[in-house]
Order: C-alpha cells, then structure tokens, then sequence
C-alpha cells in the first residue's frame, strides 16, 4: 500500500529525531541528562526523540552543544526546517484570508515552466473560470469557518494568476478524471460557463488536456489524490487538513512515474471534447 504524502512528511520530522537520538545515545547521555544540560524537563526530550514535537533551531544548538557536537547544528536545523515546511496545516496557511493565499504563489507560477496536474477532485485552478473559482473557495471558506469570507475576491486573484496559462515559455500537461466535469461546485452557468471555457483552454497549443474516462478498462491506476508537479522540483498534495510539499527525487519520481501511467490512460482532442459536451449537456 503506497504511502501518505502525510506520511512522507512524518518520516522527515522521525528521521531529524532520530538524528538527534543518536547524539544523545553517542554522548553516552541519558533522557534525563541531556534535558538538565539543556535546562528543561525530560518529557521533553523524550517528545523530541519520538517526533511528537518538532524542535526549534534553539532547541536543536543546546542539543548539540550538550553532545559535544555543535558543528553538527546548523545541518540538523536545515532538515528539521524541511521537515516542518513539507507539511503545511490549511489552518495556518488560509489565517491571512483565501485571497492573500493566492497572491502567495503568483510569483512561483511565474518561475515555473513545466506544470503537470492529475486532479481527481476538482477542475484544476489554471483552468478555473471566476464563477466557479468562487464557488470552490466559498466552499473552502464555509468548510473551514473562515472569520472573514473573502472567496470572490480570492476567485478574481485565482483567475488572474492563471493568466500565465496564456504566457509563452510554458507548457502545461493537465489530466482530469471525467468524473470531475460532474462534480457541481457552482451553479448551473457558473458550471457551463467552466465546462465551455474548458474546450477553449485545451485547445491552446501550450496545453494538453486529457480526461480519464470513467469507463476506462483495466486501469493502470485507480483515481490518485489530486497532485501537482511544478518542473521536476516539487510536487504539492492537497488533503482535507494540510498542503504537503514533497521534495525528495525517489518521491517525485513516484509521482511523475504515477502520473505518465495516468497519462497514458486519457483520451485528448476530439474525443475530450466529447465528453466535456456530454457533461454539458447534462446539466440541462
């Protein structure tokens, strides 16, 4: 069974811990011991050792410095800031409100050339009309018991930074499970309004468009979790409580291994278009 992105994020934080473990156990130093050269309570080291809490960059320098190896500091503190940052609770990252969580990546979308999205979910954001933009993160906001509502605005930010769909430089790789062009996030002409600028969209010579048929047989991959791949450096998973950002080459391999699989199994062109119509025409 493959493992959690979720996961892959814990073994990081586990494997820091482990580091940090072995110092003590190297230094010939107790739980106990190493907490009072520290100067805090031994519940605390046991937390540290056993991924339960993530060490501060202070924590980690008086760990070191109380093993002896101090000049091993500043690497641990670089992986533990790894670790951390790979997953990313929604909690915190929505705290300054949706719109400014879209503003956060426009610079990024920017530097990238080669976006390849597998959404399984939803229509993917570069894709997003602003109607049905709206209709996805007044769900997000109503779900998360946002303070302030500010999806119409997100939805505007959202849109505008998809505009680099239109930038030359760029190539685009979207899959979509056909399942997804059903999933009625918006009302009816927010969704044919989608739907239609969907053929538009893929028909642009920078983009390809494949839709994964639901009756698609003997598949090679059953639906996945919605992910996506920015170039070769970095693949972002979104779950229902956190965004994981995945950076190890073996795990990015994974996933680019997962999506030409998927890949292979889409039907483009003229035969997408058909069942974009169809999806069309269902919601009269």
């Amino acid at each position: 069974m493959p493992v959690s992105p979720s996961s892959s994020a814990q073994a990081a934080r586990e494997a820091v811990a482990g580091r940090l473990r072995d110092l003590r156990k190297m230094a010939g130093l107790t739980i106990t011991g190493l907490a009072d050269r520290c100067g805090w309570h031994h519940s605390k080291t046991s937390r540290i050792e056993n991924a339960l809490t993530g060490p501060t960059a202070t924590d980690i320098r008086r760990w070191c410095a109380a093993v002896d190896a101090a000049h091993q500091a500043q690497d641990l503190i670089v992986q533990s800031v790894n670790a951390e940052t790979m997953y990313r609770e929604w909690r915190h990252q929505v705290q300054g409100g949706l719109k400014q969580l879209q503003n956060s990546s426009a610079q990024f979308f920017r530097d990238t050339g080669l976006f390849r999205v597998y959404s399984s979910t939803l229509v993917p954001g570069l894709l997003q009309t602003e109607g049905y933009a709206a209709g996805v993160l007044r769900t997000a906001a109503r779900f998360r018991e946002l303070p302030l509502d500010d999806s119409a605005e997100a939805a505007r930010v959202r849109v505008e930074r998809s505009r680099v769909i239109h930038e030359p430089g760029r190539r685009f790789v979207l899959l979509l499970e056909e399942a997804v062009l059903y999933c009625q996030i918006a009302d009816s002409d927010a969704m044919a309004a989608q739907l239609g600028y969907l053929l538009t969209a893929g028909a642009q010579p920078t983009v390809s468009l494949g839709i994964i048929p639901t009756a698609a047989r003997e598949r090679t991959q059953w639906p996945r979790e919605t992910f996506h791949v920015y170039d070769d450096h970095l693949v972002s998973v979104e779950l229902v409580s956190a965004r994981v950002r995945i950076t190890q080459p073996a795990e990015i391999a994974l996933y680019l291994k997962a999506f030409e699989e998927l890949r292979s199994m889409a039907v483009y062109g003229a035969n997408a278009r058909t069942l974009i119509l169809k999806a069309i025409e269902a919601l009269h």
